[in-house]
């Protein structure tokens, strides 16, 4: 499965480092996990979704998540502003894992 002895040397170049760098954080995943379901969402609607996020939070979450290639955001010109998110095709890849973890919560809830 591709796993070696990690050491500190070489945490940090494990695939599985870069994935948690790329999700980390308290709403990466939920937000993810929103899109794969119910995309495409606009901003309003993935407040509704999360629940208890502060708009600052949100968007640079989103910010983050557009940065590194997992989300597409799509602004429409039009007053008042429109825009939506959806995932890229680079995070649809990772909805296999998300699933996973889904999977594995179901069967090991206590």
């Amino acid at each position: 499965m591709g796993r070696g002895r990690i050491t500190e040397a070489n945490w940090e170049e494990t695939g599985f480092h870069y994935t948690l760098s790329l999700i980390a954080g308290k709403y990466k995943m939920v937000i993810l996990y929103c899109l794969m379901g119910y995309q495409p969402v606009r901003f309003n609607e993935l407040q509704r979704y999360i629940g208890r996020i502060s708009d600052k939070t949100l968007s640079q979450t989103l910010k983050e998540l557009e940065a590194d290639g997992l989300i597409c955001r799509r602004a429409y010109p039009q007053i008042p502003p429109k825009v939506e998110y959806t995932l890229s095709q680079r995070g649809t890849s990772l909805m296999a894992v998300l699933d996973q973890l889904c999977l594995w919560g179901e069967e090991h809830r206590q």
